[in-house]
C-alpha cells in the first residue's frame, strides 16, 4: 500500500508541475480535470477522497493510541515490543502520505479553478476590445467601457496575484514531498530493522 500512495504523490505532483507551466501537456491536463468535473466525476472523486479520509483518520487513532502507551523515544514509544513498533511505524508513515495526497488534490483543484477563472476573464476582455474597436460609440459609452475595462484589468491583477501565490504553495508543497521522501525513506530503514529484530526474536523462542 505504501507503494501505491508514493505513486499517487509522485502523480499528483507531476500534474502540479504541469499546471505551473505554459507547456502543450498543459491544456491535455486541464481538459482531463474539465472532464473529471462533468457527470460522475465529482461523485467518484469525493468518494475516493472521503476513503482516503476514513483510512487516514483510522491510522491516526492507532497512532494516538500507541503514543498513549508512553514516552515517546526515537520515533515511537519506548514501551512498545518490537511488533508494536513496527505497526506504529507503518501505521505513521501511512497517514502522512495519505494526509499529503489530501492536501495536494486541494492544491490541484484549486490552481485548476484559478487557471480557468484566468481564461474567462482575459477573453471577456477580448471580447469586450473588439466590440469596442468596431462600434462607434459616444464619449460617455467610451468613458463607461473605459471604466469595464479598468475594472477587468484590476479583477485580472487580482486573480494573477493569487495564482501567484498559489504557485508559491505548490513550490513549497514540491520541496516538502522531498522532505517527506527521504522522512519515509529513513522509516522504512527501521521498518527493516525492527523486522529483523522481530525474526531474530522470534527464533531465540
Amino acid at each position: 500500500m505504501i507503494h501505491l500512495l508514493y505513486s499517487v504523490i509522485l502523480a499528483e505532483a507531476a500534474t502540479i508541475m504541469l499546471l505551473l507551466f505554459k507547456t502543450p501537456l498543459r491544456k491535455l491536463v486541464i481538459a482531463g480535470l474539465d472532464k473529471m468535473k462533468q457527470g460522475r466525476g465529482p461523485i467518484v472523486v469525493k468518494t475516493v477522497s472521503a476513503t482516503i479520509f476514513v483510512v487516514l483518520s483510522s491510522s491516526v487513532y492507532t497512532v494516538f493510541k500507541f503514543t498513549r502507551r508512553g514516552d515517546v523515544d526515537d520515533g515511537a514509544p519506548a514501551d512498545l515490543n518490537p511488533t508494536e513498533q513496527v505497526l506504529f511505524a507503518k501505521h505513521l508513515l501511512e497517514a502522512s502520505l495519505m494526509g499529503f495526497i489530501l492536501f495536494l488534490s486541494l492544491m490541484i483543484d484549486r490552481l485548476h479553478h484559478y487557471i480557468r477563472e484566468l481564461r474567462l476573464r482575459r477573453r471577456t476582455m477580448e471580447e469586450a476590445g473588439k466590440k469596442t474597436d468596431v462600434k462607434f460609440a459616444g464619449p460617455e459609452e467610451v468613458k463607461a467601457r473605459e471604466m469595464q475595462v479598468d475594472t477587468f484589468k484590476d479583477m485580472i491583477r487580482h486573480i494573477e496575484s493569487e495564482l501567484e501565490d498559489k504557485i508559491k504553495e505548490a513550490s513549497y508543497s514540491e520541496a516538502t514531498v522531498e522532505a517527506l521522501r527521504k522522512q519515509s525513506e529513513v522509516l522504512l530503514l527501521e521498518y527493516d530493522r525492527l523486522l529483523a529484530e522481530n525474526q531474530e526474536l522470534r527464533n531465540r523462542l
